[in-house]
């Protein structure tokens, strides 16, 4: 039952820190925000490396050096990420982006031996489904632009990354616990800055345009996302928590509604309910 508990406060976590995010992005920019929420989550969180120090007599050379590579790829899938929604329609990157989750699935099948029983995999199809549902906007696909634009080949890269980065973490969560896999990953955030000087783009600071406490949300809401996301790992399968907390799409259509009063379709609801009753079948079936 503790892996499912977080996998949902990952989801509660990643979908309302996405809000923040969105606040933050539209105030001082997108890549401006990745880099300081990954700055601030070093400060918030690093009170808590002094409690976790005995983990790190079971850090080998290798596992090291593949969190430090993870970290990369799991940073230029969120540049890939922003800058797919900057040049396409934001509907259908932001799905694909998403499907990362069914990718980790298959992943941790293939590669770290995990099995799902059939009513399982039923409930993650039911998830993934309702994911799609909820999130892409089918009238705007009829535009074949939209399928075959760059944007499109980075919203895929941006899945693949991800799905890499959070099937692969998890050998790094059982070396050294669930703390210091992701906290060494926000090692990774120099990568930004060299995006940016290559993009010839500007950083802005976090106490520009009220964006402080934004992302000071952000930062927080999606580092206890992705630490329980961790934690997860640590107690449970990788194709049972990767569905739970990779549905967050469906939270953050809500609270767009809710913050943002942008208009909600019964296609998104019927989405919605399809991936929260995939997610409690998911649970009764995992417990």
């Amino acid at each position: 039952m503790q892996p499912i508990l977080f996998a949902l406060i990952s989801y509660l976590g990643w979908g309302t820190g996405d809000i923040f995010g969105t606040i933050a992005t539209r105030k001082i920019g997108a890549y401006s925000t990745t880099f300081w929420y990954l700055i601030f989550q070093i400060f918030l969180f690093s009170f808590l490396a002094l409690f976790f120090l005995a983990d790190l007599q079971n850090l080998t050379l290798p596992v090291l050096v593949l969190n430090l590579a993870l970290g990369i790829i799991g940073t230029l899938g969120l540049i890939a990420f922003y800058e797919g929604l900057r040049i396409a329609n934001a509907s259908l990157v932001g799905t694909i982006a998403a499907s990362f989750a069914a990718l980790t699935v298959v992943l941790s099948i293939i590669f770290l031996g995990e099995t799902v029983t059939w009513p399982q995999a039923v409930s993650i199809i039911a998830i993934f489904a309702g994911i799609i549902i909820s999130s892409l906007n089918f009238k705007e696909l009829r535009n074949r632009n939209s399928l075959t634009n760059r944007g499109v080949l980075l919203a895929i890269a941006t899945m693949v990354m991800w799905g890499v980065y959070w099937t692969f973490i998890k050998i790094p969560v059982r070396e050294i616990g669930w703390f210091w896999p992701g906290f060494i990953s926000l090692s990774s955030f120099p990568i930004i800055l060299i995006f940016l000087k290559l993009r010839n783009l500007k950083l802005s600071m976090p106490n520009t345009k009220e964006a402080f406490l934004p992302l000071l949300a952000n930062a927080v809401l999606l580092g206890v996302g992705s630490f329980s996301f961790n934690f997860a790992l640590g107690k449970g399968l990788t194709a049972i928590v990767a569905p739970i907390a990779g549905s967050y799409p469906t939270l953050f259509v809500v609270l767009v509604f809710m913050v943002f009063k942008d208009p909600i379709t019964r296609q998104q609801i019927t989405g919605i309910v399809v991936t929260l009753l995939g997610i409690v079948l998911l649970s009764f079936f995992s417990v």
